[in-house]
């Protein structure tokens, strides 16, 4: 009776071990997941953006969006979003920026091709916005506004080109996106909020 007890018990044992163990390989495919978005750190390039809240780092990836990452270093090295605001901040959803105007209408002057990718619109996704071409998602309207999604926002997976992720300054990307808004409907802050400088900082 002992010898039969006592196999109950390693029984119990293993079937814990087990089912602690399939539920530490679920979680750990589930971080392996999340962090794939941010593609091969150190061989990525890094832009800084430092702001009136402090350091954004964004890891670029030209592997899936190698024209739009072209055309975001190319701005970032000649100093186009030096003292560029964050016009338009949505709480919950998106902070945007980029525009030499300051209210969603500017641009470099040209536009850049859609580079839809199986990237996700998970928090700290960079991604290109668009200019009055929601009817037609494939049309290249890119130029130099980006967004930094604040919150989940699958709805616009495959419809707006991911080029980078946020690898460093989410707090700071969460300050901005609580900042008081004279026009909640638009956006718009109370009190412009800049990119003081952007830089590139690594390389491949």
């Amino acid at each position: 009776m002992k010898y039969f007890a006592f196999i109950a018990c390693v029984m119990l044992l293993l079937g814990a071990t087990c089912s602690k163990s399939g539920k530490t390989a679920k979680e750990g495919e589930t971080a392996m997941q999340n962090t794939q978005q941010p593609g091969r750190p150190g061989q990525n390039p890094i832009v800084r953006l430092t702001t009136d809240y402090g350091i954004i780092d964004i890891e670029l990836r030209p592997d899936v969006a190698p024209k739009t990452c072209e055309n975001f270093l190319k701005l970032t090295r000649e100093g186009f979003y030096d003292s560029l605001t964050f016009h338009r901040i949505v709480p919950g959803f998106v902070i945007q920026g980029g525009d030499p105007k300051g209210d969603g209408t500017g641009g470099p002057g040209y536009t850049v091709p859609a580079e839809f990718s199986n990237l996700k619109h998970i928090e700290g996704a960079v991604a290109m916005a668009r200019l009055g071409d929601q009817a037609n998602p494939t049309k290249a309207s890119s130029g130099s506004q980006f967004y930094i999604v604040c919150r989940q926002a699958t709805h616009l997976d495959e419809q707006y080109t991911i080029f980078g992720n946020v690898v460093a300054g989410m707090d700071v990307v969460h300050k901005i996106e609580n900042v008081p808004l004279t026009d909640p409907r638009m956006g718009k802050p109370a009190k412009s909020v800049y990119i003081l400088k952007a830089e590139v900082v690594s390389k491949k």
